[in-house]
Parts: C-alpha cells; sequence; structure tokens
C-alpha cells in the first residue's frame, strides 16, 4: 500500500505518545487560518494510520481491507494526490480483505478453548443388569445402542436425580460438560451443564469423512454420528470449531418453526441445507432413524441437501403447512 508519512508534506516530529506531529494541511482548506504550530498529528499502526488536527478539529483515518473513506480522500488529495491513484489505493485495500478475515477468523479460533468438567457420580450403563433396565430401553427407544456411548447413570441420586441419563460432553477427548435427560415426565426434560460456543460430537468426526451432518439435538447426533448445536442457532464460536473439520457441513433443522429459522444462518456461512421429504410425524432426525433406520435416513439426508436458497424457502414452506 502507500506510506502516509512520506505523502504528508513539510516536517514531522515523533512525539512520545506515538503521534507525528507537523502543521495540519487541512486547516486553510477548511475556511481557518494556516497551522504554523503543529497541531496536524497522525498515528500509524502498520498499513492504518489516523489523522487528527487539534486546530480545525477536521479528522479521517484508513485501515487496510476497507476502502478509503471520503475524509480521507480529501486528506490526501489535500496532500497532492490525484483522484485516479486515490481510487487505485482504495480498491487495492479491499482486495486484502479476504487475507485479513482469514487471518482474523484463525485468530479468532486459537482462542477457543474449554475447561474440564467433573461428571457427577454414577455408574455406566450395562445393558446386562437388570437394574438398569429402564435406562437401557429408554435409549434402545430412541434408536440408540447404549454401548455405542459413554452414558452414564445416577440410580443411587435424590428425587428426579434417579431417574436420568447422563450424556458426557468431550472436546479433544476430554470432558467439557454434560447434559442429563430425565425420564420421569417433567420439565424440564434436560439440564445442561455447557460451555459457550461448545459442539456436541466433533470427536465423532474421523479424518477421512468428507460430509459433517450437523443437528440441533443431542439424540439427533447420536442416532447418526453426527454433531449438534443443542439449540436452534449457530453462534461464531461454533462456527469456528465446525470449519475446523475442513468438510462439507450439512445442517439438518429440527422441523418446527425455530429449528427453520436457523437455515438461513447455515446457508450463510456456505453449508449446504437437507429438508427431507419426511412423514409429517417425523420432528427430527432422531424420528426419522426410529421411523425409517439409521442408513435410510442418512441417504434421505444427502440426497436432500442442497446451497440453493429458493429450494431451501420451498421446502420449509412445505413443512410450515403441515
Amino acid at each position: 500500500m502507500f506510506d502516509i508519512l512520506s505523502i504528508v508534506p513539510g516536517k514531522k516530529k515523533i512525539t512520545q505518545n506515538g503521534w507525528y506531529s507537523f502543521n495540519a494541511i487541512c486547516c486553510h482548506n477548511n475556511g481557518h487560518n494556516p497551522d504554523r504550530r503543529g497541531r496536524g498529528g497522525i498515528k500509524k499502526d502498520g498499513d492504518n494510520w489516523a489523522y487528527a488536527c487539534f486546530n480545525c478539529g477536521f479528522k479521517c483515518g484508513f485501515t487496510l481491507g476497507k476502502s478509503i473513506s471520503s475524509n480521507a480522500k480529501l486528506f490526501l488529495e489535500w496532500c497532492g494526490i490525484d483522484q485516479t491513484q486515490i481510487q487505485k489505493w482504495s480498491l487495492e485495500s479491499l482486495q486484502h480483505k479476504d487475507l485479513l478475515d482469514y487471518i482474523r477468523i484463525k485468530k479468532e479460533k486459537s482462542k477457543i478453548k474449554f475447561n474440564e468438567h467433573t461428571l457427577p457420580n454414577g455408574e455406566l450403563i450395562d445393558i446386562d443388569n437388570s437394574l438398569h433396565k429402564k435406562y437401557r430401553d429408554y435409549l434402545y427407544s430412541r434408536g440408540i445402542n447404549p454401548n455405542d456411548y459413554p452414558f452414564l447413570i445416577t440410580p443411587n441420586g435424590v428425587g428426579r436425580y434417579k431417574n436420568r441419563i447422563v450424556i458426557p460432553y468431550t472436546y479433544k477427548n476430554k470432558i467439557v460438560g454434560h447434559t442429563s435427560r430425565f425420564l420421569d415426565n417433567k420439565t424440564p426434560k434436560y439440564i445442561n451443564e455447557q460451555q459457550p460456543g461448545y459442539v456436541f460430537g466433533i470427536d465423532f468426526q474421523k479424518p477421512n469423512r468428507e460430509v459433517c451432518i450437523l443437528v440441533e439435538g443431542i439424540f439427533d447426533a447420536l442416532s447418526i454420528n453426527g454433531c449438534a448445536l443443542t439449540h436452534n442457532t449457530i453462534n461464531d464460536d461454533q462456527a469456528s470449531i465446525l470449519s475446523d473439520l475442513n468438510r462439507k457441513i450439512i445442517f439438518v433443522p429440527d422441523r418446527d418453526k425455530t429449528g427453520l429459522k436457523s437455515c438461513n444462518r447455515a446457508l450463510e456461512l456456505g453449508y449446504s441445507v437437507s429438508i427431507p421429504n419426511w412423514d409429517s410425524s417425523v420432528k427430527d432426525v432422531n424420528d426419522a432413524v426410529i421411523k425409517y433406520g439409521k442408513l435410510p435416513t442418512l441417504l434421505s439426508i444427502l440426497q436432500s441437501a442442497t446451497t440453493s436458497k429458493v429450494k431451501v424457502e420451498l421446502n420449509r414452506r412445505k413443512i410450515e403447512r403441515l
């Protein structure tokens, strides 16, 4: 890009706080007396800079990756730069945007960390233990094999807590939280211990897979070895974690109004969206697995995946009319 200090005419003096002071060139252009006391100042940060006049109050600045503002254009013209060159610099700055966004996102990714978490005292489900029957049968009713995940139960708990299945949350094979699914038909059905930005099921995703299926609920993800948001929105930290997988993401919303509203966010992030033509009784992926089986459900998700906003909108309207 350009060195603003080499463009500004006259002598410059650096101050203790990092400002370069000089006679402001904006004053007489703004109808004031010419500055003779060095009241113009520029502060730099790489290619970025800010200008302020402590006489007439004129301010402007430049940030690499953005177009040159109208005030900055005026300032550069006062420095003797023609409009053609200014426009060229503005376009060149915008060409840096994608690279700078990539660097910013990479920095943000490095900040995403989860603290280790202690699970409640309990015992792993044993399918051969008759005392574990109600927990085991519940998982089978959801189309889940109790041996496919380290489900924890707390039969010696007090009150509701003896009627729950604890599902550990892991990230990079460390315990970082959990959810409790209560079996007593009271509300709330779930109580979560979840850190912001967490995505359930990241540890399921094997390196050789080309696709990750993203769903809302825990049992949806467990049904198909996918990833779960555990709610109906996709926040920035979750998007960052998912991008680290470096593969195609297919978002399958719950078939309700709140779930369907998340489709636009998924499309903005570059994900495909899948709204298969399932029976009206099917409200989510887990329901589909129970009704159709795992393999047919996966095939229907893959076949219905699209990045077309028009197709997604048409499918959404069909579901909303059911």
